[in-house]
Parts: C-alpha cells; structure tokens; sequence
C-alpha cells in the first residue's frame, strides 16, 4: 500500500472515523501522529507534540518503550492469544500473583476483562451476585457519590450518572443512590466541615437503608473525569469503614489511579483500607494494549463456589487474559515497582507544587490541587449566562486551540485544566507545559 501523504489520512478520517467525546461539526481537522517517544509525539512532518495527558491517562513511562515492545514482541511469538475459560498461561498467572503480592493482603482474585469500563461491570455484577447466591435478596440498590465517573457501559454509566455525561441514556439507567463528597485543594480551609457533614449524610443513609445496598463504588482519592476533584485519604477511610460495617461492599474504581498516580502504587494503601473489589485499567500495560483487572478477596471468590453452575460467575470476553497484553503489563509493573519510578513520582509531584504556587498570582485560577503526579486547577467563570463551568464549557475548545499552537497535548475538562504526564518526563518538559498553560490562561483576560 502506498503512502499516504497528512492530508489524505485526514481525508480518510473526515470521511470514515467516528471519534470519541468530539463534537464532529464543529471540531477542527484531527491531528495526524506518525510516532512517538518518551513524552513526545510527532507529525509525519517532525512537528513534536508533548504528550502532558499520557494519552487519556494510559501512558506510564513514555510512548515506544523498549522493554514493553521487546516483551510483546516475544510473547507474540509464543502465544498470542487463547480462549481463557478451563486454560490458561504463564502471563496472566504470573500477572495474578505478582499484583496480589504488589497490593494489600486479601486482595488476590483476579478477573480479567478488556476495559475500565468492563471492570466496573464485572465488579457491581459480582456483588450483586454474591448477594444473591448468599440469599440476600434484598439488597439490590447500589451508592455512588456525586461526581464518580466509571465508564461508558450501562452499570458503570448508572453509577456515574451524576457526573452529567449520561443525559441521552437516562432511560437505560437503573437507580443508584448518590451521596455529596467533600472535594478539598491547596488552602481549602472549609475541608474538615465538608467532611463531618457528608459522613454524618453517609451515617444518616446507612441507618435507613443499608441493609439494602449491594455494594459502593467511589474514585479513590481524585475523580477523573468529572474535573480531577480530590477529597482526602482519611474521609475515604472512614467512608468505607463505616460502609463494611454495614455489610456494604466497597469497590475502588482505580482505573485512572492506579499505577503510581497518587503517588503510592495503588491509591488504596495511601487510603489504608483494602477493598472488596479493585478495578484497574488504563495503565496496567503502560499504555500499549487494553486490558483490565477486578480484583477481589478469597471471601467474594468462594462465595461462587458451588455444585451448581449457576452460582457460578457466568461473565467473560473474547480476548480474557490476552497473552500480549499480560506480556505488557509484567514489563510495566517491573518498571512501576522500581525505586527510579517512585523517584520520578515524586520529582513530578514537586514541580507540580511549584508550578501552582507560580500561578496563583492570576484572578482566573482557583482552586489549585495535586494528588502525586495528578495537578489540576480550576478557572474562575465570570457572572452571568456565559459564566458557567463544567465540561461543556466553552473554554475547554479555545484552551485546547491555544495547546495545539505550543505543541501541548492537553485536553482540559471544561474550565478545568490538569496535567498528568508521563513518569519519564523530564524537568525541562515539565515547564514547557507549564509555561505553555500560562499563556494560554493568560490570554483568557
């Protein structure tokens, strides 16, 4: 096949591609990229863009890893795929062990799936399930918290219904109980009132329902899409101690955190709770293949356990355990467990801090906020009709046009703008993309 030049493979694109969360009419031609490397992208032309978003948050140590690719290659010339009900391999066992030795103690059942989104479903289908083959029928409401996005299929949307990205699926969703969560950020003096408030809620559901409730799914630490709201490790803490007291199961969607976003591998040993249910994605195989885990406790596994297959979890996928993705995401955890990644972590974080600290002098930035290599800020909208925030804002599309012209890959969440790059990410690359978001808030006034 030959060639084609930038302007065909858009061409192309205008006239076959539907792309995710774009508004087609009105969004400018894509952005061809021919390759990348480390925290960098390039157009066919060699135009470098930096990737400050790691590529919708999948991305751990930079684009074209070697020792990922090598991985992949040679697990591709061993085994590149089976059917993974009564079989399995040497990837996805070893992938299993080394994570359950990786996490806090009881959690060491793994349930593949392909997703983030997938992982949620394979999380609220087995509560459900394990309530009911316990003969705990009444249980069957499920408790959310405001802002929580989980996905894009039918559970994971219902659970996430609050974060305002479900509104033509209303009819789809069934109900979930949603409760307020205590956001905080740097010099939130409100913080610990927000926080008795919403646990006194928490107590006050709990007493006249809880013994309802299948299970309670929540964001550890930062909700993602939503705005990378963060509230605090103790409040969640204390959240979920009082959920399992009340025979709720809890489940940490890690799927954006987990990896060393927080800062800590996992958000949960920040948190120092051990949930019923772990669900991890995006950058389980750093960025290379899609693959997710649903990881749950030998109590949940043995609830299945019977004679009768239909106590059993009758759920899966084509591609379960796909053996290039397990390849991966072995290579990935080694480089995550190494001293020089948690070094780089926390190197980000501080240039993160220093960075908000630089921009607080500007009217238009408040609520200033990190959770390790996660920063975010949010931008004062004025009075009036055009002074709304959230998603749809308008802001979002002249921020992103202001990015695009200094090679920054950034895709701010209406009037909220974050950075969440890649863990190779050097000082100088850092400050380029906070430079470059000066500008753009600059030009704002």
């Amino acid at each position: 096949m030959s060639r084609l030049s930038p302007a065909e493979i858009i061409a192309l694109d205008r006239a076959h591609v539907w792309h995710p969360f774009t508004q087609a009419q009105t969004a400018p031609d894509p952005v061809v990229i021919e390759r990348g490397a480390g925290v960098s992208l390039f157009e066919p032309d060699g135009r470098e863009w930096l990737d400050l978003v790691s590529s919708w948050w999948v991305n751990l140590h930079g684009h074209g890893h070697t020792g990922i690719a090598e991985a992949i290659a040679a697990q591709a010339r061993t085994l590149e795929h089976v059917i993974f009900a009564q079989i399995t391999h040497r990837p996805a066992a070893e992938l299993s062990a080394r994570l359950a030795a990786a996490l806090p103690a009881g959690l060491e059942r793994v349930f593949f799936s392909d997703n983030g989104s997938t992982a949620i479903e394979v999380a609220m289908k087995a509560a459900l399930q394990l309530h009911r083959n316990q003969g705990q029928n009444q249980r069957q409401r499920f408790l959310a918290f405001d802002g929580g996005y989980h996905g894009d299929t039918v559970g994971a949307m219902s659970a996430g219904v609050s974060s305002g990205f479900f509104n033509a699926w209303t009819e789809m969703l069934f109900p979930v109980d949603v409760l307020d969560l205590p956001t905080t950020w740097i010099g939130d003096d409100a913080v610990e009132a927000k926080e008795a408030a919403a646990l006194a809620a928490l107590d006050q559901h709990l007493a006249a329902c809880g013994d309802q409730i299948v299970a309670a799914i929540i964001e550890p630490l930062v909700q993602g899409a939503s705005g990378m709201r963060m509230h605090r490790a103790g409040f969640l803490k204390q959240a979920a101690e009082r959920l399992r007291a009340a025979g709720v199961l809890v489940i940490f969607d890690e799927v954006m955190t987990g990896f060393g976003r927080t800062g800590a591998v996992f958000a949960c040993q920040q948190v120092g709770f051990s949930p019923d249910f772990l669900c991890l994605s995006k950058g389980l195989t750093g960025g290379f293949l899609p693959m997710a885990l649903t990881i749950t406790t030998p109590a949940v596994y043995e609830a299945f356990l019977d004679p009768s297959v239909e106590k059993a979890f009758l759920h899966g996928h084509s591609y379960t355990a796909n053996p290039l993705g397990c390849a991966a995401a072995l290579a990935s955890l080694d480089l995550t467990l190494s001293a020089d990644c948690a070094a780089q972590r926390q190197r980000i974080e501080r240039h993160h801090r220093a960075a908000l600290a630089e921009l607080a002098d500007l009217p238009m930035v408040c609520q200033p906020r990190v959770q390790g290599t996660i920063a975010a800020l949010t931008i004062r909208m004025p009075d009036g009709p055009n002074g709304k925030g959230g998603y749809a804002s308008p802001l979002g599309a002249q921020l992103t046009a202001s990015f695009r012209q200094n090679g920054l890959l950034l895709r701010p969440l209406g009037n909220v703008v974050y950075m969440l790059p890649p863990y190779c990410i050097s000082d100088e690359q850092l400050e380029r993309g906070w430079q470059g978001i000066r500008r753009a808030l600059l030009a704002l006034r």
